[in-house]
């Protein structure tokens, strides 16, 4: 079969190298056009692109996918099938181009979790199995009929990036299972709504925003490391720090933390116990948790032992909530 491969980031190389070791003919790639990154707005081509070219692929690089300058140039690939993974939402112009159809790889057990962060929602969610999905495109997202699924567990010391890499590979591998039932024909799809009942309430995965991101500290233990591990290392769980003899606030990206055993007295939600020296716990409504790696704006992400070298934090600082 002709292959057309779409997609951009780290997630979707491992499942396109997948294709180039086992031989699939991949006619073409596309992915997102280069872009301005970092402090110093360097030109950055993405992960998908730097492997393409390495690999000597046809590249495409739209920044409208209705052009009908690309739409002619994706017709000219004379794909059979389409594999869409981490790409943007694509009109139906071109996923019901290739007579084979168009599918999708997503990071959940659909339809759980439609959306654009799984992995951070089922994270944040407390889940302890999740799964990668292939599914064929239609309009709407996430909705297609679903061809394979393989599960997962969530350990418990996982975190999103950890996550991430296990399902990443999961998915390249199912991503072939998929197309192996497709060449020769042996596809039992099955719709979503035949897997929503009335009484189902289906989880979301929206796009996460900076204000998503924030602790509160009025939530139990769970709820509030969860919630770390889930953003962790990206895009970060945080707080604002604040002396009570100061006015000046500190944001504070935490990454790290874990329930702690240690006996204290029950204090008010955010209040900071420590030494100074070896340890930075934090009261949450049912318990205390241990703080192990942070990093403050403008500095460099680091161990807590490191953090509290570096700045003065007594347990006359506490949290500050402002959602």
């Amino acid at each position: 079969m002709r292959i057309v491969f779409m997609g951009t980031p780290e997630f979707a190389v491992t499942a396109l190298k997948k294709l180039i070791e086992n031989n699939y003919n991949v006619v073409g790639v596309i992915t997102a056009p280069d872009q301005a990154a970092g402090r110093g707005k360097k030109i950055r081509m993405s992960a998908v692109k730097e492997y393409a070219l390495s690999q000597n692929l046809t590249l495409l690089q739209p920044t409208n996918l209705k052009n009908p300058d690309f739409v002619e140039e994706l017709q000219k690939l004379k794909a059979d099938i389409q594999i869409v993974v981490a790409f943007r939402m694509l009109p139906e112009v071109v996923w019901a181009m290739p007579p084979k159809g168009t599918f999708n790889l997503h990071a959940s057990l659909l339809p759980h979790y439609r959306g654009a962060a799984p992995i951070n929602h089922a994270l944040i969610n407390g889940e302890t199995e999740t799964g990668v999905t292939t599914f064929f495109l239609d309009k709407e997202i996430d909705t297609g009929k679903i061809i394979l699924q393989r599960k997962c567990d969530i350990l418990p010391e996982e975190n999103a990036g950890t996550l991430h890499d296990k399902l990443m590979f999961l998915g390249a591998e199912l991503i072939i299972e998929t197309l192996q039932l497709i060449e020769i024909g042996n596809l039992s799809i099955t719709p979503q709504n035949e897997l929503i009942s009335n009484s189902l309430s289906l989880k979301k995965a929206p796009k996460i925003f900076k204000e998503d991101c924030e602790l509160n500290w009025n939530r139990d233990s769970e709820t509030v490391l969860n919630k770390i591990r889930g953003l962790s290392p990206y895009p970060a769980a945080y707080s604002y720090l604040k002396e009570n003899t100061d006015r000046k606030t500190y944001y504070l990206k935490i990454f790290k933390a874990s329930l702690s055993k240690d006996a204290f007295p029950k204090s008010k939600s955010g209040t900071i116990l420590t030494d100074s020296k070896t340890y930075f716990y934090v009261c949450t409504a049912n318990g205390i948790i241990s703080i192990e790696e942070v990093q403050l704006e403008g500095k460099k992400r680091m161990s807590l032992i490191n953090f509290l070298h570096g700045f003065r934090l007594t347990s006359e600082f506490s949290f500050v909530s402002l959602i």
